[in-house]
């Protein structure tokens, strides 16, 4: 009996009427531990959040962190962030989440910042572009192994798997939008709860009520209108400024607008977004060049923070390349930060607004169904994230093949690159036989790409 309750209530954590005595200033330095530790992605960085957060330091035990981290997976945006959000709110209310949240972008911020100054102004370098080469390669394995684990989870019956092939058709061959495909997902999982008494409503234990060890607020209407003008005046208004001052064409109008959008469609995780960005960015926007999307998730990948931080990259080398009155290197800076701003600004919000309702979330069938659509359906769109790196990767020239009102990229077989083609299997060597770490396969990698550079 004295063990149950040791374990609903880990030591150290909460006083006598259930309020959590960690301080703020201690809680700071483990987030800013985190913050710098947080390499190898979504995966790897909750692994580490549980280690330190429930078997280290006891502030939130088993039950709390997962029903903490299934939350956040329900939230359009990068689940790592926002689950670390959530803990520093679960700590110290709003002020905690945003020292939290905030601590776990900035150090990826700063490098990530570095690295493209260095890729725009030194990216010519045989050595910078050997690097590349090997990070790309491993950037391919890495993500397909996004798509085996997501896939296991989630593509357990006929229908989700019939979502996941539909999800990647209408992405690949006919350049359907990312959020019309979700928009899709989700009403077809809803309709098939309507239609079938076996569907899978969650993950087991997704019901499961959170732990009684802290008494969080009831949100009154007062509460959420209040989060909902704060933050949405912070993350809205740089775009409503930009494009009543340059026009809806700006660079940095343009920039503001996608990204804010991108922030609400945001569903299943870093993988899938960069589906949707890569789309938007290349196809339509034409700020980078396929490869050069590449690159910048091979960076993001290699640094620590949400791997969606590779958005900051793109804002930067759109600024780069038009910068318009500005010094370029002035508008780089700035495009990278309006990028990251309007990209995170509304994860906050999601959190604030919606951690008092739950579990009134988490008991609707209905919504829980719709989700679980959208989780097939990231499938889908994650395998065509991969196809499309693999063919820009181990392909230097593509040609379009159209049929039916598709349109599909089909690999030159004379522009195979044999020195891309054998770091990726030894990528794939490092990362499904010995299963190496990111960080590890990655050094390798790029150590391989600069070595084919100088033979």
């Amino acid at each position: 009996m004295q063990d149950a309750e040791a374990s609903a209530n880990p030591p150290h954590v909460l006083d006598d009427d259930m309020t959590p005595v960690v301080t703020l200033g201690e809680a700071t330095r483990v987030w800013a531990k985190i913050g710098l530790l947080s390499f190898g992605g979504p995966a790897g960085q909750i692994a580490l959040m549980h280690r330190i957060l429930v078997d280290e330091k006891c502030w939130v035990n088993e039950s709390q962190f997962l029903h903490a981290l299934n939350f956040c997976m329900l939230l359009p945006g990068p689940e790592a962030q926002q689950l670390v959000t959530y803990v520093g709110w679960l700590l110290h209310r709003i002020r905690g989440g945003l020292i939290a949240g905030t601590l776990f972008i900035l150090p990826g911020f700063v490098v990530i910042l570095g690295l493209s100054f260095i890729y725009v102004t030194a990216g010519t370098v045989p050595l910078v572009q050997g690097s590349f080469v090997g990070l790309k390669a491993a950037v391919v394995v890495i993500v397909l192994q996004a798509v085996i684990r997501i896939g296991h989870r989630s593509l357990r019956s006929a229908a989700p798997a019939a979502l996941a092939i539909l999800a990647f058709l209408a992405m690949f061959a006919w350049k359907v939008p990312f959020p019309y495909v979700i928009l899709v997902a989700a009403l077809a999982g809803a309709f098939i709860e309507r239609i079938s008494d076996n569907v899978n409503t969650g993950q087991p234990g997704a019901s499961n009520s959170v732990s009684n060890t802290f008494a969080a607020p009831v949100a009154g209407t007062a509460y959420v209108v209040r989060c909902v003008a704060i933050f949405g005046a912070l993350w809205l208004a740089p775009t409503v400024i930009l494009v009543a001052t340059f026009g809806p064409d700006n660079v940095f109008s343009n920039i503001s607008t996608f990204f804010s959008k991108m922030a609400i469609v945001t569903f299943g995780g870093a993988y899938a977004v960069l589906a949707y960005v890569s789309q938007e960015a290349v196809v339509s926007y034409n700020w980078l060049a396929a490869g050069e999307m590449i690159d910048g998730l091979a960076m993001a990948e290699t640094t620590p923070g949400p791997l969606i931080l590779v958005t900051q990259f793109v804002g930067f080398v759109a600024a780069y390349r038009d910068p318009g009155t500005l010094p370029v290197g002035l508008a780089a800076v700035l495009g990278s930060m309006l990028t990251t701003w309007v990209t995170f600004v509304p994860c906050f919000m999601w959190i604030f607004v919606g951690a008092p309702y739950i579990e009134r979330l988490r008991r609707n069938r209905v919504l829980s169904a719709a989700l679980s659509g959208v989780t097939a359906a990231v499938v889908g769109v994650i395998v065509n994230l991969a196809l499309w790196f693999a063919i820009h990767t181990l392909f230097t020239d593509v040609s379009l093949w159209r049929f039916a009102g598709a349109v599909i990229e089909v690999p030159n077989p004379a522009s195979i690159q044999i020195p891309a083609i054998l770091i990726t299997v030894v990528a794939a060597v490092l990362v499904f036989r010995l299963r190496a770490s990111i960080l590890i396969t990655l050094s390798a990698t790029g150590a391989l790409g600069v070595l084919s550079f100088l033979v």
